[in-house]
């Protein structure tokens, strides 16, 4: 295998190490990846973001945020802490 040398963006290494080192992969790995057309689908942080906040406010049970200082009286209604019986 032939080795070459290129000069890239300090943005594009930055984010190909951090890829390598989320995937346990080397750089160079990453990088060959990404030139075949191989590289992995993983999920970018902003489409993780997207597919969380498409189950935000899905559970309806849950206190609302902005209901923190009945916190107390939420929890103790929906039987939080409550022994369970064995």
């Amino acid at each position: 295998m032939k080795s070459r040398s290129y000069r890239l963006p300090d943005k594009l290494v930055d984010d190909i190490e951090a890829e390598a080192r989320r995937r346990k992969v080397s750089a160079t790995d990453v990088v060959r990846e990404r030139l075949s057309g191989t590289a992995s689908s993983t999920p970018t942080a902003e489409s993780w973001k997207d597919s969380l906040a498409k189950f935000a406010g899905a559970v309806d049970e849950l206190p609302h945020a902005g209901d923190s200082r009945n916190i107390k009286a939420a929890l103790k209604a929906s039987g939080y802490g409550r022994n369970r019986s064995r």
